[in-house]
């Protein structure tokens, strides 16, 4: 089998997901999550699904929103710091929209920051005019800069951004920051946020008018269900009637609870799905309240 498979007609959809990086694992398990299947071609670049008519196109994830604007692929998990910058890009050389974010996914969470070296006596982002900032975003980097009205240089760095002040070929960078641990390996702090980003579901800026538009809205139900899954269990407990009111208001972020009857008029069990964090803080609150046999329970599927 060829690395990609020409165009399959317009009755399958195509997903251009990460190679290999922190995003690759995480969004094929999300997609497996969804029921997806695939048979990989020899080199692992294509993935034909069998489940459904939904297909993977492993490649680097720079390259997904140009090949989602191409027409190469349908859609792509990518990060939206990625997808921002190459909108901003499009946008700067006329090209206009070429590509949508449709669905953040939950995973793969880190910011675009500026940062600049511990021994700066930092008190707002005037102190970058006429510096040299580093980054790999100058797009992102130069709107931000424009926005705030700040003069300054962009130094334009492919990888290793972070050394770029230690080395002379700037004062300051902006990067990607997730712990933080690279800026303190390297004598930086972060003074400020440009953009949040996370892996996101990117699409054509255009809705598609084909067979394509039946899987795309049966993929964004799945990944509904299964995001929803992520942070969702099923609590169940009983209680004293009378103490009803004062229980549900301890539910975090519970649908409306199932109530039964049990041991006569005065005694209930309830479950109820919760989509906040189920702590042991909150079970022991609710223990406190009046519930008692409090059972937490993983849900395997959900279809809303």
């Amino acid at each position: 089998m060829s690395p990609i498979a020409p165009p399959s007609g317009r009755d399958r959809l195509r997903v251009a997901i990460q190679k290999s990086g922190r995003l690759a694992e995480p969004a094929r398990a999300l997609l497996a999550s969804c029921g997806l299947s695939w048979r990989e071609s020899r080199d692992r670049l294509f993935c034909y699904g069998e489940s459904l008519p939904i297909d993977l196109l492993l490649v680097r994830d720079d390259d997904i929103p140009g090949l989602i604007a191409d027409g190469v692929c349908d859609l792509g998990i990518v990060g939206r710091n990625v997808l921002s910058e190459q909108d901003l890009a499009n946008r700067v050389d006329g090209t206009g929209p070429r590509f949508r974010e449709l669905q953040p996914l939950g995973f793969g969470g880190c910011r675009l920051a500026l940062a600049v070296p511990e021994t700066w006596s930092w008190r707002d982002a005037s102190q970058l005019a006429g510096k040299r900032i580093a980054t790999s975003y100058p797009q992102l980097l130069s709107k931000w800069l424009a926005d705030a009205g700040i003069d300054a240089q962009v130094v334009l760095l492919s990888g290793s951004v972070e050394i770029a002040p230690r080395l002379g070929q700037a004062d300051a960078i902006c990067d990607l920051v997730s712990s933080g641990s690279t800026l303190a390996a390297n004598q930086l702090k972060p003074v400020q946020t440009l953009l949040e980003s996370e892996a996101v579901l990117a699409g054509p800026a255009a809705d598609f008018d084909d067979a394509r538009a039946e899987l795309m809205e049966l993929l964004l139900r799945r990944l509904d269900g299964a995001l929803r899954i992520r942070r969702s269990k099923l609590l169940m407990f009983q209680a004293p009637r009378e103490l009803l009111p004062t229980l549900l208001p301890l539910l975090p972020d519970a649908e409306a609870p199932t109530v039964m009857q049990i041991d006569g008029a005065e005694r209930l069990a309830l479950q109820a799905l919760c989509h906040g964090a189920l702590t042991w803080q909150r079970l022991e609150e609710l223990k406190r309240a009046g519930a008692c046999g409090l059972m937490v329970l993983p849900v395997e599927g959900l279809l809303a």
